[in-house]
């Protein structure tokens, strides 16, 4: 059984096109999902965190919510996560802002790496079943008094 040249170059074309979809890294997009980390970010005097950047996304499928997550850590260790508001996913490039006390995480100015996660989260019931970071960015920002 002969196998033409144009199957074989098709079949390595599907191949690779394969490898490249699901071999994909992990702060990659899927479909038309993006955020993006602000170069800036504040703490107030009482010690409570700002952080922002925007993001686009496309509704979530109907057995999921979209989520946004920040998380800043600092050369000392300190490392404070937070959600944000709930995204509005129309295709719309749109701000996200996440803020959080600093009671038990002292965040101080000074740099700092903030990675921004847009996540989708599956339900089943009430509760979670899954979460899967559809699209993630990291950026060194100056943490400026406020």
């Amino acid at each position: 059984m002969r196998i033409s040249a144009r199957r074989m170059a098709l079949a390595a074309f599907s191949a690779l096109a394969a490898t490249t979809l699901f071999g994909a890294p992990a702060g990659a997009t899927v479909f038309n999902q993006g955020i993006s980390v602000h170069h800036e970010a504040y703490v107030a005097g009482d010690g409570t965190v700002t952080l922002s950047g925007s993001y686009h996304c496309e509704q979530a499928s109907p057995a999921g919510a979209m989520q946004i997550r920040a998380t800043v850590v600092q050369e000392d260790g300190h490392r404070l996560s937070v959600g944000a508001e709930q995204p509005v996913c129309d295709g719309t490039e749109r701000r996200w802002v996440a803020t959080a006390p600093g009671r038990w995480v002292k965040v101080r100015p000074g740099r700092a790496v903030v990675t921004a996660e847009l996540q989708e989260v599956r339900l089943s019931g009430l509760m979670p079943k899954s979460v899967a970071t559809v699209a993630e960015d990291t950026k060194d920002v100056e943490v400026r008094r406020h």
